[in-house]
């Protein structure tokens, strides 16, 4: 039965979703590895790609309660913050010393982030202030859930706030806050946060409106195979919507395994563990590029969450980018994941160059910006 769901992943033919829960539920790993490995070649080619950029979280301060978030405060907590106009400038000018190409901008849902009493009005000028200064970053900016709080906080549609957000200066959307698309997953995870329909929903408008997006799965909690699959089926549908109309759609699929060590106490229980099972992510990273790779090539994973080492595994199991600098991370970080919070550029080019590899810099669209390695 493997065999055969592998001989269809290679004939380059889409997996049902009972033939994807099959291979994540295997224990014939290594053929897996094999085809996923494979296929990576054929739709991605040898060279492993790399982004220089940087996170700016622009502040901490939240009305949700997730339960897997280390990361929001209360406005007057200790260890609240909320960065100032010269702040997020400050970070701007600095990633550009730094060779960035690509800012990502996302942050806590503050109710009393406004400017002339509008939500909308302030994530512009946070738009504003960078691309004022630097018109040729790409700002990739701005989560289907703060979509959703802006929407929400200043009675718009989800197309209006993106269509004012895009002419602001936003290039592109990170697909973030779909933890998983389950929405028995997600009343525990983030109850406060929207559903699965509505996230579905928001990412469709935001492609629809010539957007790009990437795409993310967080695993490795209290979800099933068969939820994982349906994720992942959810977003394969979402590319093949997107393609059909001649967007680009979805650029990127990000693994982002559960790190518990500083998260909330009844979900680190329920979980029991602090840090990611590196076999467990490895798997899911196969099986998602065999069910996702003929409509989304590029796949990557989270050096900060699995470490290094992990990451460099991950290349060897269906992936074909390693991520960005980031030069600052502060969500995964404070929930106590060990993979640092910035990466050199040369230290990610010297772990790729560890497997043979060729490495080139790209943009946030995956266009090469260097001579190849």
């Amino acid at each position: 039965m493997i065999d055969a769901i592998l001989e269809k992943a290679r004939s380059r033919m889409d997996l049902s979703p009972e033939e994807g829960v099959l291979l994540l539920k295997s224990n014939e790993v290594e053929k897996i590895r094999e085809v996923s490995d494979r296929l990576r070649q054929e739709q991605s080619g040898e060279t492993v790609t790399y982004v220089i950029n940087r996170n700016i979280n622009y502040t901490n301060i939240c009305e949700q309660h997730c339960s897997f978030c280390a990361f929001r405060r209360d406005e007057g907590d200790e260890g609240a913050y909320w960065l100032d106009w010269a702040q997020i400038l400050e970070k701007a000018t600095d990633a550009v010393k730094r060779g960035a190409t690509e800012i990502c901008m996302q942050g806590g849902l503050n109710p009393t982030a406004k400017v002339h009493d509008s939500s909308l009005k302030y994530y512009q000028k946070l738009v504003e202030t960078i691309k004022s200064e630097f018109p040729q970053l790409h700002l990739h900016a701005f989560s289907p859930q703060e979509v959703q709080f802006i929407a929400r906080e200043d009675h718009l549609t989800f197309a209006e706030v993106i269509a004012a957000l895009r002419d602001s200066g936003v290039d592109s959307m990170p697909g973030t806050a779909a933890e998983v698309l389950d929405d028995s997953v997600r009343k525990v995870l983030c109850p406060e946060k929207i559903d699965s329909d509505t996230w579905i929903e928001i990412v469709r408008t935001v492609h629809e409106q010539g957007v790009p997006t990437t795409s993310t799965m967080m695993s490795g909690h209290i979800e099933t195979p068969e939820q994982q699959i349906q994720h992942l089926e959810k977003l394969r549908s979402l590319q093949q919507s997107a393609k059909q109309s001649g967007h680009i759609g979805i650029t990127e699929f990000i693994l982002l395994p559960f790190v518990g060590q500083e998260a909330p106490k009844p979900l680190r229980r329920r979980v029991g563990r602090d840090q990611p099972v590196l076999s467990n992510s490895l798997l899911l990273t196969a099986v998602a590029r065999i069910y996702l790779g003929n409509w989304i090539p590029n796949h990557q994973p989270s050096w900060v969450k699995l470490g290094l080492s992990g990451a460099v595994e991950a290349l060897n199991w269906g992936c074909n980018d390693i991520g960005g600098t980031l030069m600052e991370e502060h969500i995964t970080t404070m929930a106590g994941a060990i993979g640092g919070t910035c990466m050199e550029v040369e230290t990610l080019q010297n772990a790729i160059a560890s497997l043979d590899r060729p490495y080139q810099q790209r943009d946030t669209l995956y266009r090469p910006l260097v001579p190849l390695s």
